[in-house]
């Protein structure tokens, strides 16, 4: 048993001075090549063997006879380990360097396509991330070449509104400065009607600008849907008579939801005026809300109109900032409105969608119901 303890000891004591150098030189070639680092180990696995086995035949007193057969057996054992190893590493490098060429590939703006050829499961593993980060990538690209058109799209639509209302206050007041004008009163009261559309259309970049920042200021209280909905009827009504347009809002059910109510009533508003003037004369604008199914339970609102429709390909464009539609749908204002509505909607944790109906198109609201919550104050 003494003679089994000093083998182990010996043996230990040689393969730890190798594998303590090999440590050593692996630190000093941390940043030099795999191929390296693998040629190390193997030097090392080899010499901590080898290293063993002499401080064990010194200590057993092997003949010299014996010590040159050991030697010789390890010294082809590190031969073939050393040409493994470099095989091996060569084989990696070359792996790391074609993903390193493709990662470039899409890191410059193309697509990233795995080099052809078996893998590690690590490198196999980084070139399945490597391809679902391209496609986020690719997927961010467009998302900002859609922001930067709708962008351009919008600058060039407020320029446009913007110039007409200003160029007939000018030449109006103009007129009222130099005593031309026939009917001052009617002068003035035009000059008040565009200040108050140039003052909605400001008031409606300062809310979208808000809500892109994230920082409209929301006071969320449990609202009836009834008194949601009936507050918006009541303030376009006025306009619905003036266009000829019926209002009907009486399939509301009995829900509640947790909303800012002037918030809530603005973006209601906002799809009641847009489906009341895109709705002719004689036509009719349906409101209705009911519960929905899900967790926790939802209530969807809708707003039906009866503008024809709408072409299929501008349906995923509805709620972009600036986008009007075609000349024929297009109302006085920046193309904001429907923009506010789905930013509203959505920072109450909401969602808008639209789609064609006969007749006309539908609007929907889909909000969290107001369930639960007992210490939120109701409204």
């Amino acid at each position: 048993m003494r003679d089994v303890l000093l083998i182990v000891l010996f043996a230990f004591l040689g393969a730890a001075v190798a594998g303590l150098l090999g440590a050593l030189a692996l630190r000093v070639l941390r940043r030099r090549s795999v191929v390296v680092s693998l040629a190390v180990v193997a030097v090392v696995s080899v010499t901590a063997m080898l290293a063993g086995t002499l401080a064990v035949a010194r200590a057993m007193f092997l003949s010299a006879h014996d010590l040159r057969v050991v030697t010789t057996v390890c010294a082809t054992a590190a031969v073939v380990s050393l040409a493994t190893a470099l095989l091996l590493g060569r084989w990696v490098v070359a792996r790391s360097a074609a993903l390193t060429r493709a990662a470039r590939s899409f890191g410059e703006g193309g697509s990233f396509a795995a080099p052809d050829g078996g893998a590690t499961a690590e490198l196999d593993a980084l070139s399945r991330e490597l391809a679902a980060t391209s496609a986020r990538l690719a997927e961010s690209r467009e998302r900002e070449r859609a922001l930067d058109a709708s962008r351009r799209e919008l600058v060039a639509w407020i320029s446009h509104d913007l110039r007409t209302p200003l160029a007939g206050v000018r030449a109006m007041s103009e007129a009222l400065e130099d005593g031309v004008a026939e009917d001052p009163g009617r002068y003035f009261r035009q000059i008040r009607v565009e200040v108050d559309r140039l003052d909605a259309m400001v008031g409606d970049l300062f809310e979208l600008s808000r809500i892109h920042a994230g920082a409209l200021p929301l006071h969320p209280v449990r609202t009836s849907v009834y008194d949601l909905v009936g507050d918006a009827l009541t303030g376009i009504g006025p306009v619905a008579r003036e266009r000829g347009v019926r209002l009907a809002g009486d399939a509301v059910d009995a829900a509640t939801v947790v909303v800012d109510g002037k918030e809530m009533t603005r973006a209601l508003g906002n799809l009641l005026v847009n489906a009341v003037r895109h709705t002719p004369a004689g036509g009719t604008v349906t409101v209705t809300a009911r519960c929905g199914e899900g967790d926790g339970g939802t209530v969807v609102v809708s707003v039906t109109d009866g503008c024809g429709g709408i072409p299929e390909e501008d349906l995923p464009r509805v709620f972009e900032t600036g986008w009007r539609g075609s000349q024929a749908r297009t109302p006085p204002g920046a193309g904001l409105g429907l923009a506010i509505v789905r930013g509203i909607v959505g920072a109450h944790a909401g969602s808008t969608t639209v789609r064609n109906v006969p007749g006309g198109c539908r609007f929907e609201i889909t909000l969290p119901a107001g369930t639960g919550g007992a210490a939120l104050p109701d409204g």
